[in-house]
């Protein structure tokens, strides 16, 4: 049985072709929330598409390029008649880019900027050009949830050691702006979390890696429910623990 509290709720998840995005859409169609999955490229996201056609209605599958602003330009022109009048109760910020192999030395200038484009600067402006589909808080309901996809490595606390620097600089610099739009955000009752899933057996996170994507979502999902209404501008991982900048 779907969750009373999800049941027709809005979401609206980035990067969902696959990994973590994918199951994102499939365990929040399986709690009965109505879902926009966005990816660049729909026509090649052949297990998104599937969904779709099990889920008529419920599941609309969108072009999205979170770095490019045009593309969110357009997705701004087509999510109110996807949406027809209601609000967003859910936005998932999971599109991200992680260059392998970087070296000191060796990092690149093209690296850093996609890296802060796709993670960072990307769904900081989409969250923004979003922010008046999100519901508000009021009459006893709870606002909308923006939920950053982010990383432990992007915690200046717990860098240790050189290793992904595009990545950890992107992500960094996402987590900053989770906490920006946390604020803009308060006065309507809108939470933004920044969560770090953990190392997650997807395409980014490799086949040796220790939590399964299924587990991951479902950990975010019970995080995410559990927000209190003042649970906005910090950074959780997938237990809701704190997770130090």
């Amino acid at each position: 049985m779907p969750d009373s509290t999800e049941t027709d709720r809005h979401c609206l998840v980035t990067g969902a072709n696959r990994g973590l995005g994918l199951e994102f859409v499939r365990q929040l169609l399986s709690r009965g929330g109505r879902v926009v999955a966005t990816c660049r490229h729909p026509g090649r996201a052949t297990a998104l598409n599937t969904l779709a056609g099990e889920h008529p209605g419920r599941l609309h599958v969108l072009p999205l390029d979170v770095a490019m602003a045009r593309s969110r330009d357009e997705l701004l022109r087509e999510l109110p008649l996807v949406l027809d009048g209601a609000r967003l109760g859910l936005l998932v910020n999971n599109a991200g880019v992680l260059h392998g192999g970087e070296r000191f030395g060796q990092v690149s200038e093209a690296g850093l900027d996609t890296s802060l484009r796709t993670n960072a600067v990307g769904p900081f402006l989409l969250s923004q050009a979003l922010a008046p589909l999100l519901a508000d808080a009021g009459d006893g309901r709870a606002g909308a949830v923006v939920a950053n996809l982010s990383s432990e490595i992007g915690s200046l606390a717990r860098r240790h050691e050189f290793r992904t620097p595009s990545y950890a600089i992107g992500k960094a610099a996402q987590n900053m702006g989770s906490v920006l739009l946390a604020r803009a955000l308060a006065p309507r009752g809108i939470r933004v979390v920044a969560l770090h899933p953990g190392w997650v057996r997807t395409d980014m996170g490799g086949p040796q890696a220790t939590v399964s994507a299924g587990d991951a979502v479902a950990a975010l999902l019970r995080v995410i429910d559990g927000l209190g209404p003042d649970d906005s501008g910090v950074f959780l991982d997938s237990n809701g623990q704190s997770v130090p900048w």
